[in-house]
């Protein structure tokens, strides 16, 4: 498999040894020539030597405080770390996080998390599977040490039941806040031993306010969430968490609510944030994604199959979520898993198509926050196997992160 910008990077020889708190070192690296016959699936799976990113079928991206990108990716029940400081042209050594191997939940709307506080601390987590059909741990590991080392993962959920504790969301605050919320089915459990109907399951939070030593109790966020679609999650700009997530609203509706939380330990209201109405008794695999510019507006992108209303949708609000404009639709039919990001008045907005041929992700953007937008355009495609895409920013600019069949791809939207 082919890389697109970064040279593959693989670590040799390095002991697996059980460890505890910040001792998984990274040893010396060498290169792979992408034009060489390398056999990637046997590569991946040879245990003398740590894969490289291709053998990940999802990537997740993110960059620092100092403008220094990081990805992290799955193999054969390993979180694998990379970092690049020239945007992607080529990648650090690989290290591992986790010295214990375990099921861990990288495909659709499911891949660990990453993010950095303003010191420069890494954070993760993702889903952990268990031994029965959708049941799972949402896990956490911290790096001090500028990703050199990670500490041995923890289970972040309190409710240690072999149920739903799964679709993590992670998010950290100025003041470097650790925020994770997911979906959880305690709430319903406890009512099907009552023999009590329960729409949905639940979304839970819980947070750390010392760098991830520790973390308060779990607390429910709201009940009735669809069982199995990502959350949107970001941090306002009164350093306080906002959740948008699929909701499960009376006669099995389900369109998209927010939360605006009053302080790190008060949950505000449920919000109601799409007005699509699609009555379904399932859940679709697709959730929404936010992001909150600098002038506080929300910006909100998800999909509706409502037969009167179907497709991806934007909506924008400036009431910190209490109304929202029209819904603006766009992309053709069969769109899907939309990324939506803004820095100032700018936004950009990506999505994945098929035209029986070849994976595409269109863009479109808006210059005034939303409320016009650019002709959709195909910014890149692939004829091989393809990851959801995804928006991430410097600060300054936005960029594209890919994976697919033909290697990862990490490009500036301004060179596409």
């Amino acid at each position: 498999m082919k890389t697109v910008n970064p040279i593959l990077l693989i670590l040799a020889g390095l002991a697996l040894n059980a460890c505890s708190h910040d001792s998984i070192k990274p040893a010396d690296t060498q290169a792979i020539n992408p034009s060489s016959a390398v056999d990637l699936k046997t590569l991946c799976k040879d245990a003398k030597h740590l894969p490289t990113i291709g053998c990940s079928d999802t990537v997740t991206a993110n960059f620092d405080s100092q403008g220094k990108l990081w990805v992290v990716w799955v193999n054969d029940g390993h979180i694998y770390l990379q970092s690049s400081s020239d945007q992607g042209e080529h990648f650090s050594q690989t290290v591992q996080v986790n010295a214990e191997a375990e099921s861990i939940a990288a495909h659709g709307e499911y891949r660990p998390k990453i993010k950095l506080d303003s010191k420069g601390a890494i954070y993760l987590t993702w889903t952990q599977n268990l031994e029965k059909r959708h049941t799972g741990n949402i896990r956490f590991s911290r790096s001090l040490d500028g990703g050199k080392s990670f500490s041995k993962p923890i289970t972040v959920n309190d409710n240690l039941d072999i149920i739903g504790h799964r679709f993590d969301a992670l998010e950290v605050g100025k003041n470097g806040e650790i925020f994770i919320a997911w979906l959880d089915s305690r709430e319903k459990e406890a009512a099907k031993a009552k023999k009590q109907e329960f729409l949905g399951t639940a979304v839970y939070y819980t947070w750390s306010d010392n760098g991830g030593l520790s973390f308060y109790p779990n607390k429910p966020l709201a009940p009735h969430s669809c069982e199995c679609c990502r959350l949107g999650i970001a941090i306002d700009n009164d350093n306080l968490p906002v959740v948008l997530w699929r909701h499960v609203f009376e006669g099995q509706i389900r369109d998209q609510a927010l939360v605006k939380f009053k302080d790190w330990n008060t949950p505000g209201p449920v919000q109601r944030a799409s007005q699509d109405n699609w009555k379904i008794e399932a859940c679709p695999h697709h959730g929404p994604a936010l992001s909150i510019a600098d002038d506080g507006t929300y910006h909100s992108v998800w999909f509706s199959g409502a037969a009167d209303h179907q497709g991806l949708f934007y909506g924008y609000s400036n009431d910190q979520g209490k109304s929202f404009s029209a819904a603006y639709p766009f992309g053709n039919q069969g769109a899907k898993h939309p990324s939506v990001m803004a820095i100032g008045h700018n936004v950009a907005i990506i999505w994945s198509e098929f035209d029986g041929k070849n994976n595409l992700l269109k863009l479109i953007q808006s210059n005034d926050s939303g409320k016009t937008w650019s002709t959709a355009k195909t910014v890149t495609s692939t004829s091989e196997s393809a990851d959801d895409g995804f928006l991430i920013s410097d600060g300054d600019n936005l960029y594209l992160s890919w994976q697919t069949g033909q290697g990862y791809q990490f490009k500036a939207l301004d060179d596409l």
